[in-house]
């Protein structure tokens, strides 16, 4: 109790409040984009379930997160997983609000889910580090600090959804979002660590690259895709 008095421990509190507000931001513009394609009333569904598995995923990884970033290439191949995510989320059509085939929705939503955790496994990262970080050991602001991140993304995603479905153009931005966090995740790889210490603005273009790669190709792939059906 007494260590909820100190100034240290309100201190922590501001930090992992703040550190939460800027680093879910990017997990809720995924989760939107996976679930903006999906009826209405699956929408919430597949933002609970996508949600729920990833604040699973974050108390684990909160155990091993350090140990994991230090291995070589996983943040490589987190980048790569990034990428090929972006890609697909950027090619997601809206599906025809007529169809009842249940086991169609079904698939699309499991779909959904699947792309929210496969996304939130590579991005929480930065997110639980950082607590783990400010936390430094104090068991009360890692779990403060795990319990925030969850209403943060459960909102930033409802209320990202709502502007996609009414500014289209936003899909684009969070894609390239996806793209830039790929790019930023492939630098920091601790086999890479060496050459982005010596060169920092390597960070930024992995980030552009990383960017526009994912607008080029998910934006060519879909004109591809346009091209089939007509």
């Amino acid at each position: 109790m007494d260590t909820l008095l100190t100034a240290d421990f309100w201190i922590g509190i501001f930090k992992i409040i703040w550190i939460d507000v800027i680093l879910s931001g990017d997990n809720a513009v995924v989760i939107a984009l996976a679930a903006r394609a999906l009826p209405p009333e699956q929408q919430r569904k597949a933002i609970l379930w996508g949600c729920g598995f990833a604040i699973a995923l974050r108390v684990a990884l909160t155990v091993v997160a350090a140990q994991l970033m230090q291995l070589p290439l996983l943040e490589i191949l987190g980048g790569c997983l990034l990428l090929w995510i972006g890609v697909g989320l950027l090619q997601g059509e809206a599906p025809s609000t007529t169809s009842t085939h249940t086991p169609h929705r079904n698939a699309g939503m499991f779909t959904a889910v699947r792309t929210i955790l496969l996304a939130d496994l590579v991005m929480c990262l930065d997110n639980v580090i950082a607590v783990a970080a400010t936390a430094q050991g104090d068991m009360t602001l890692l779990v403060f600090g795990l319990a925030l991140s969850i209403p943060l993304v459960l909102f930033g995603s409802t209320l990202m959804i709502r502007l996609m479905e009414r500014f289209p153009w936003i899909v684009l931005l969070g894609a390239a979002l996806i793209g830039w966090v790929a790019g930023e995740t492939i630098i920091n790889d601790h086999l890479l660590l060496g050459v982005s210490q010596q060169y920092p603005a390597l960070k930024y273009i992995a980030a552009v690259c990383g960017a526009a790669l994912v607008l080029a190709v998910g934006l060519r792939l879909k004109q591809r895709q346009r091209s089939a059906t007509d």
